[in-house]
């Protein structure tokens, strides 16, 4: 199934036409080659439309690829550092990545602060730019670091940000949406606070029961099974396969499926995971029932990980690296596994000795998910002194938000402090 449509966008309703903002509403005063202050009629990521003025200066190129190129950038009336994504913007279409940022707003996905239209040199040419909260790391440059220094990536640190990843996906979930492309160079860090945010919604789509999908799409590695055989009416179960990916690869040092190809890359699930039975082959895609596959056995989980890896977490990856979609976990049973027990004893803080980031900030709307976690999912209240424990209690017991950075680099978390 081919999709013609550039990666960021959606086919509109209909045949009308986009109403950008007026271009010459862009302004541009430069002082010095140095000090370059970029002014737009920007329009806030949430709330109303209420276009207003926003200056940013200090603009430098920090990524690019086929989607466009991220600048990172200094907003002048507050000095905060942000990530300016800029998209070349079909008139045929409405940007899908604009729509699903717009609706989101949680403290695990990156978040869209503002967004506004620029020219571009070639007539009609017409760009889409996100403005976005900046965030110095990734797991992908953090976890190369360790890789290259022949070092274990710590387990607490596993812990803390796969947690993370999977509040993001329980809540882009209820909403019907899947990111479609979790990989380790889409979760943002913040060393100094521990804080990780889901970004890059540029293949994310809203899912519709009876409605097709592309099948082509997530970055192969972390590509589940159910896509590799064509599937096309696939569910959100995709990024929890990825997810489950990125775990085991944290674990391992190295990709846990490192397929050259599409077709390689199910070889590669199939030497672990053994040949999918006939019925898993039926619910990932019932057209491929018939073709013959060579029977290989699974490998046992705990030889396919390191000798200390701990139990709780082979018996996660386990449950999300299942062949049958609907068998995987859903990632708010995964935040209640008892993997992530660690992170929810009130003792628990940062190596560094700051206190964790928030982790139990639930929304209603996120508890209402499946109720029957709500006491695995919130740490217990500790017992007063003297008094009775508050068992089973289900109020909401986090940490205070994260401490500033310390001054002090031996109080840095050991998170590769030489690439900030």
């Amino acid at each position: 199934m081919s999709d013609q449509r550039p990666r960021t966008t959606s086919f509109a309703e209909g045949n009308k036409n986009t109403n950008y903002p007026p271009l010459e509403d862009m302004k541009i005063s430069t002082f010095s080659p140095r000090n370059k202050v970029t002014t737009v009629v920007a329009t806030p990521g949430q709330g109303p439309d209420r276009p207003q003025e926003v200056s940013y200066t200090n603009t430098r190129v920090i990524g690019n690829g086929s989607f466009g190129i991220v600048y990172q950038a200094k907003l002048l009336d507050s000095g905060e550092l942000v990530a300016i994504k800029k998209v070349l913007q079909d008139k045929r279409f409405k940007n899908r990545e604009l729509q699903i940022m717009r609706r989101l707003e949680h403290s695990n996905i990156v978040k869209l602060k503002y967004f506004f239209y620029s020219s571009g040199d070639k007539k009609d040419e017409v760009f889409l730019n996100l403005v976005l909260e900046f965030m110095p790391e990734t797991v992908y440059k953090v976890a190369k670091h360790y890789s290259k220094s022949k070092q274990n990536f710590p387990c607490f640190y596993t812990k803390l940000y796969i947690y993370q990843l999977f509040r993001s996906l329980a809540y882009i979930h209820v909403l019907g949406i899947c990111h479609r492309d979790i990989k380790p160079q889409n979760l943002l860090l913040n060393p100094e606070t521990g804080v990780l945010k889901l970004c890059d919604f540029g293949s994310a789509k809203h899912l519709v029961r009876g409605e097709p999908n592309v099948s082509y799409i997530c970055s192969r590695y972390y590509r589940a099974p159910e896509l590799i055989f064509g599937a096309i009416d696939y569910t959100t179960k995709i990024d929890v396969w990825s997810a489950g990916c990125v775990l085991a690869e944290l674990l391992l040092g190295q990709p846990m499926f490192p397929g050259d190809s599409g077709v390689d890359q199910l070889v590669e699930i199939i030497k672990v995971l053994g040949t999918p039975t006939r019925e898993q082959i039926r619910e990932m895609n019932p057209n491929y029932t018939e073709f013959k596959f060579p029977q290989i056995k699974s490998h046992p989980w705990s030889k396919v990980f390191r000798i200390r890896t701990p139990p709780d977490a082979i018996d996660l990856i386990a449950r999300l690296l299942e062949y049958t979609p609907s068998s995987r976990i859903s990632p708010l049973q995964a935040c209640a596994h008892d993997f992530f027990e660690e992170l929810r004893n009130p003792a628990t803080t940062l190596p560094n000795g700051n206190p964790l980031p928030p982790l139990f900030n639930f929304t209603e709307q996120e508890l209402a998910i499946q109720p029957n976690l709500n006491a695995l999912l919130l740490p217990k209240r500790p017992a007063p002194p003297g008094g009775e424990e508050a068992a089973g209690s289900t109020q909401p017991t986090g940490p205070p938000a994260a401490a500033t950075s310390s001054s002090d680099p031996a109080e840095s978390p050991p998170l590769a402090p030489e690439m900030i």
